[in-house]
């Protein structure tokens, strides 16, 4: 499932964002590419110890921790802190295919990612090119989103970042681990849960929305793999 997740940061919270990025110290990005990816990569990163790094990180994960859209997509186990890149001068990221297993930075825990996330930090206007294209079973998606609003889609997919023509594209970008690893049934329980939602906002006496949210729960227990 490929989703947009609008408003992920405030405008107060961007602007701190762009404040502490303007000076950031960045650094070739094909330090982090495995073998492969480091023939198609052209961009910048700041360090996962980066100082600015680090901050803006834990603001990202505060607010996703925050946001019942992403909680309910992606039904995190695990989130990787979020890192930072940057395209300019033709800068792109050819196609490929995330790594399946990360570790977390500076210790030995790993993180299966189930799911790939790319948070805007630009407004679109300000570069030319830049777009994420996402190929999945369902066709070609090419994105290019608000300054603030995220896209999550299964970290199987072939994507790839075309080439930044004009001005400067930045963004986060970061992985999660679901506590439902199938991608079919974390789509279910996402949908089901809309509709349990919308149920509750419309007709918050209805018998069938207690029925529904047992369903929900009850799924929840079969698939989940904490």
């Amino acid at each position: 499932m490929m989703l947009t997740i609008p408003d992920v940061l405030t405008a107060e919270q961007l602007t701190h964002c762009h404040q502490a990025l303007a000076g950031a110290s960045w650094v070739d990005g094909r330090s982090t590419a495995g073998h492969i990816a480091i023939h198609v990569k052209q961009n910048l990163q700041l360090a996962s110890d980066d100082p600015v790094a680090v901050q803006l990180g834990n603001l990202i994960l505060d607010a996703l921790g925050k946001n019942p859209l992403f909680i309910s997509a992606t039904l995190p186990l695990k989130v990787l802190p979020p890192a930072f890149n940057r395209y300019e001068g033709g800068g792109s990221y050819g196609y490929h295919v995330d790594n399946a297993i990360r570790s977390l930075p500076g210790s030995a825990h790993r993180v299966r990612t189930d799911i790939s996330a790319t948070l805007f930090l630009t407004p679109p206007e300000d570069y030319d090119g830049g777009e994420l294209i996402v190929q999945d079973t369902y066709g070609t998606h090419r994105v290019k989103l608000p300054a603030g609003h995220m896209v999550v889609y299964p970290g199987t997919s072939l994507h790839q970042v075309t080439p930044v023509t004009r001005g400067a594209r930045v963004g986060a970008f970061f992985w999660v681990q679901s506590m439902v690893r199938d991608e079919t049934q974390r789509e279910t329980l996402y949908r089901l849960d809309a509709a349990i939602q919308q149920l509750a906002r419309e007709t918050p006496a209805s018998e069938a929305l207690v029925q529904l949210t047992g369903i929900y729960h009850n799924l929840l227990r079969q698939w989940s793999q904490t």
